[in-house]
């Protein structure tokens, strides 16, 4: 039986392939990850590059290209230069990147939330949906530790005499606190000028 011809462009050899600049790429597999020996000029050479590699990590001399080499040390010889392995990553999935509000001059933040909200809803509903699944997961916790009512710290004042306690409250009547109205009308008036 004649041998088998090997198919135009395979170079005959285990894991060896020649590239478009003419020079022979050696590739290995081991446990499902995969390594890229290098490049060399002859596929001859990038065969015996493989084997070194089939060496080190101890596979059946059955994945040899050379089987007549008897040794690792004898494999080593044959490839003065050494291997370099390098893993080859698999390309991760590109994410797809989210839309983000882009405000237009002339435009109010509000506006510009609102035509977000139309121009891409699905991502206001799943904001939505996270958070109501969020506050469910709370209440079925129960409140947190900080948000418990615990005893409260009261420092009692003393005072020396009855004066001391009335001219506190006196200085009290004036020190009214201003409701969130009054806070925001100062505020504002603050701002205009």
């Amino acid at each position: 039986m004649a041998p088998k011809k090997t198919p135009k462009g395979k170079s005959g050899f285990f894991r060896v392939r020649q590239k478009p600049s003419g020079n022979w790429g050696v590739e290995f597999s081991d446990a499902g990850r995969r390594w890229w020996i290098g490049t060399y000029p002859s596929a001859h050479k990038a065969a015996r590059a493989y084997d070194m590699a089939v060496w080190r990590t101890e596979r059946p001399r059955s994945h040899l290209n050379f089987p007549e080499i008897e040794s690792r040390a004898e494999a080593e010889m044959l490839v003065p230069q050494g291997i370099n392995m390098k893993e080859i990553t698999t390309k991760k999935k590109k994410k797809t990147k989210k839309p983000s509000v882009v405000v237009s001059a002339g435009e109010t933040d509000e506006e510009a939330m609102a035509r977000f909200s139309r121009e891409h809803s699905e991502y206001v509903h799943a904001e939505i949906e996270y958070y109501w699944k969020h506050e469910a997961e709370q209440k079925k916790k129960g409140p947190k530790k900080e948000d418990e009512a615990g005893p409260s710290t009261v420092i009692p004042i003393e005072s020396s005499s009855e004066e001391d306690c009335l001219d506190f409250e006196e200085e009290e009547e004036g020190c009214d606190e201003p409701t969130k109205e009054e806070f925001w009308e100062q505020f504002r008036s603050s701002d205009e000028e």
